[in-house]
């Protein structure tokens, strides 16, 4: 059966699509698995793909021969399509970089000459809500094989198939590409944490700078910065901010969707400038004793007075920045504060927060370090915002590539 034609196609192609049903195109089949408790069947050298895993380059599991012949699992090959059939992965479509064997929850597509495996995977991972909401009530519960072979597929040419499947790859690798960078400059970042700030005891730390030396000073916050006190009484500010524990300071209305102040009452509220440090007691996995953050907004705000704002001088605030995303002021606070009646806050009295005490080089080495963990920062924002733009690329291809009733 002839079917439209998508929007956007490659120079020289003008042939009409067709309408073909999946298993008409394909060979598929599920696989099985091995007895469980049967050691003979298991830790062998047969990566045992579960649906969960059917994006990886490895696998949690190993099965013997033994174990592959006593049972239903199948082996595929990289470069087939797996298509995860059951649970909470149902839809879940990728390309194969494993040879392995497969359980009942994969469904193995081998696509037959003239049909391009890109193509095909990239057409499935497209209509994925689709077939999830047309098969599955409320998206819960498990496809078949029979369902996926029995789908409708609009194909072209199997030349305009490859270029199809070959421009969707590339967007694919490019994504990857800047996650793993994404990835490997979070991971930098979290070591060198540990690495150039001194750990317990030490008055310097493992790696430094090239041109630095001699000991770090220790000195108390109250040293070094003034707690704000300065509040909000003739309400010449209406902008509340709010300090998460992912986001940093950031405006109240962004975080919450919605203002959860009356304009009216914030006169009670202390002003935070530019540059200012909010310290919020609420504790969480990721702050188990409240995150501390600088307000990098440019602009001034207020914040409620369960917080406590203080007003740097004499340090680097990049620097500063930084020594708190470390846990090294972790200790100080168990030491010297606790988690109260309120399960989810830290209670430590404003007097001794500021006698906390801060690792100190010379001012160079702290713009030093603040600018190298900024750059970092700087990387992980870049690829993210790469990465994002690439998925709204591809969305916006996938939608258009493909006929809309394909």
């Amino acid at each position: 059966m002839v079917a439209d034609v998508p929007k956007i196609r490659f120079k020289g192609f003008s042939d009409d699509w067709e309408q073909r049903k999946l298993g008409e195109i394909t060979e598929s089949y599920s696989g099985g698995t091995p007895t469980a408790g049967k050691k003979e069947y298991y830790d062998g050298d047969i990566p045992f793909i579960r649906s969960g895993e059917i994006n990886s380059e490895k696998t949690e599991l190993f099965i013997t021969d033994e174990g592959l012949n006593s049972s239903s699992a199948k082996m595929v090959k990289k470069g087939d399509i797996l298509y995860a059939l059951y649970g909470a992965t149902s839809g879940e479509v990728s390309i194969s970089k494993l040879k392995g064997a497969i359980n009942q929850a994969i469904l193995a597509i081998q696509p037959h000459q003239n049909y391009d495996s890109q193509f095909l995977m990239q057409w499935l991972r497209k209509s994925k809500e689709n077939i999830i909401g047309t098969y599955l009530q409320g998206g819960q519960g498990n496809l078949s094989g029979n369902i996926v072979k029995e789908l409708i597929i609009d194909v072209p040419t199997h030349e305009e198939q490859k270029e199809i499947g070959a421009y969707l790859k590339n967007i694919d690798h490019l994504i990857t590409l800047h996650e793993r960078k994404r990835d490997e400059t979070i991971e930098l970042k979290k070591y060198m944490l540990q690495k150039m700030f001194p750990q317990k005891g030490k008055k310097i730390p493992e790696i430094r700078f090239a041109g630095f030396s001699g000991d770090w000073e220790q000195r108390k916050l109250s040293e070094i910065a003034d707690k704000v006190t300065e509040k909000n009484k003739r309400n010449e500010f209406s902008e509340p901010f709010t300090n998460s524990a992912e986001h940093g300071i950031i405006m109240q209305k962004d975080y919450f969707d919605r203002e959860v102040v009356n304009q009216e009452n914030l006169d009670g509220y202390y002003i935070v400038r530019k540059n200012d440090f909010v310290y919020n007691p609420r504790i969480s996995v990721t702050a188990p004793v409240g995150p501390i953050n600088r307000n990098r907004l440019g602009k001034i705000g207020v914040m409620s007075p369960l917080y406590t704002v203080f007003r740097t001088h004499g340090i680097d605030h990049l620097y500063l920045e930084f020594y708190y995303k470390t846990t090294g002021w972790h200790r100080f606070m168990e030491l010297n504060g606790d988690s109260g009646a309120r399960f989810d806050r830290f209670t430590i009295s404003s007097s001794k927060f500021m006698e906390m005490p801060i690792p100190l080089p010379n001012v160079d080495e702290q713009r030093k370090i603040g600018g190298y963990f900024e750059s970092l920062d700087y990387l992980i924002t870049l690829h993210q915002r790469k990465s994002d733009e690439l998925k709204e690329v591809k969305k916006f291809m996938l939608q258009n590539m493909f006929p809309k009733k394909g």
